[in-house]
């Protein structure tokens, strides 16, 4: 088989020189660029595995290049080199559509496993990542359709994933089969549910520890950072992190190392780090209750998972194969939904969205009886919300319940009503502040009694020009 082939763009003979010796020792071949125009000239005249480009060139900026792949070669990784600490380049490179960065001086280390991430990736192609991501992200919705296309592209990427989601939605999920679809998909997955870990536990549980560094801690212990080695982190539930370890895991991201509890030096780690929460982090950062540093590191690309009922039309379907599977663990096929059962369904709320879809059906499958399981099988605990376009005409339902049908009130309407009218009288205030201090929003803010950072969020939000 032919060697894999690297292009390299960069001006800096000497760094051209030692990335090129490195591949060299890796059984690799390498192809130098001196600028951008002759980069793209090499990717038009033959194919590479890999594209590690500088961030400064003499015709133009290394994300140009990016930005050229993405649109020509989307199937290529691209790696950037950006400079020591630059760490809004290389966000921006992320964001761009690059596979990961390194930074200057080179770490030979940290350069070689992600060549090696690169290679796997490039050789494995997208035909398994997709193959891989259909079966198990059930739903031919639009929404979910699009849902399974981001997935595929991030797969590709080492940057950082914040998936945000209602509770119940899925984003576990969604974080695995991220995993699964890239270039870690051999290395492991390692969730870790931040509201779990009791704070005095959290820094030891997440880098680890030495022998003797505190009492109790009679042998070295592997933190979980340590244990995804190779694979991808999944923080579950950011939000819970306190502050002080907000600030550890910025610097773990960064510099790509972790120091344990009582280790003298930082040991170096390759973890892809995705992280998901309920919560709004814009928010929370905005009432200074999250780093807006981190907030930015975590939040390079953003999945967002729709609630079940902006894709009720998948409800049939995901009904389906949650009853095969729950029928063949209690050993046999077991009784399938009635008409008036799936327009029930269809018509109702799910504050809990896909994991309530599936305790709802367990429970009747537990208390049926017969052959279908109709409507009172189901004993939905919240309301039914009426809905004007259902997925499921609920012609049956209403008709064996005529005291149901669209004049049903949404019980949520009036917390909507009562919502605008507290953002009528929020912005009215801000605006008299601004006004009171000749629109200096430190001022403002001082004078309300809020963070400048606040604020600002609360103008943005309200849209106040």
């Amino acid at each position: 088989m032919a060697r894999p082939t690297i292009l390299i763009v960069d001006d800096e003979p000497d760094l051209l020189e030692l990335v090129s010796l490195t591949l060299e020792r890796m059984q690799l071949s390498a192809v130098s660029a001196g600028d951008l125009s002759s980069a793209r000239r090499l990717l038009g005249e033959r194919s590479f595995d890999l594209c590690l480009t500088d961030m400064r060139l003499p015709d133009g900026d290394g994300l140009d290049l990016v930005a050229w792949i993405e649109q020509h070669q989307p199937q290529l990784p691209v790696a950037v080199i950006t400079a020591h600490g630059n760490v809004e380049s290389a966000v921006r490179a992320l964001k761009a559509g690059a596979f990961d960065f390194v930074s200057k001086p080179l770490d030979l280390g940290v350069l070689r496993r992600l060549v090696s991430s690169a290679i796997r990736l490039s050789s494995a192609g997208d035909a398994g990542a997709t193959a891989r991501l259909g079966p198990r992200l059930l739903g031919g919705s639009a929404s979910m359709n699009a849902l399974r296309a981001l997935i595929a592209r991030v797969a590709r990427s080492q940057a950082p994933v914040h998936i945000a989601g209602e509770s119940g939605t899925g984003k576990e999920l969604v974080a695995r089969l991220i995993h699964e679809g890239g270039a870690r998909r051999d290395g492991p997955f390692v969730p870790v549910n931040c509201g779990a870990i009791p704070t005095e536990l959290m820094e030891s549980e997440l880098f680890g520890y030495k022998r003797g560094s505190f009492t109790g801690a009679i042998a070295d212990k592997q933190g979980l950072l340590q244990s995804a080695e190779g694979g991808t982190l999944f923080l579950d539930e950011v939000a819970d992190l306190p502050l002080h370890m907000q600030v550890k895991l910025l610097r773990v991201i960064q510099e790509k190392s972790v120091r344990p509890i009582g280790e003298q030096r930082e040991q170096p780690i390759d973890v892809r780090v995705l992280s998901a929460t309920h919560n709004s982090l814009a928010e929370l950062v905005a009432a200074g209750r999250f780093r807006e540093d981190l907030y930015y590191r975590i939040n390079v690309i953003e999945i967002r998972v729709p609630a079940l009922r902006e894709h009720a039309e998948d409800i049939p379907e995901l009904a389906e194969a949650m009853l095969r599977r729950l029928g063949r663990r209690l050993g046999g096929a077991g009784p399938t939904l009635s008409t008036d059962a799936l327009a029930t369904l269809a018509n109702y709320a799910f504050p809990g969205n896909v994991r309530e879809l599936e305790n709802i059906l367990e429970r009747a499958l537990t208390l049926c009886t017969g052959a279908f399981i109709n409507p009172e099988d189901l004993q939905l605990r919240a309301p039914i919300s009426a809905r004007a376009t259902p997925a499921i005409p609920p012609t049956a339902t209403a008709a064996a319940n005529p005291a149901q049908t669209d004049a049903t009130p949404d019980p949520r309407a009036g917390s909507e009503a009562l919502g605008d009218q507290l953002e009528h009288i929020e912005r009215d205030a801000i605006i008299k502040a601004l006004e009171q201090t000749r629109y200096n929003k430190t001022a403002a803010a001082k004078l309300l009694g809020i963070t400048f950072r606040a604020l600002r969020y609360r103008v943005k939000k309200l849209g106040i020009k």
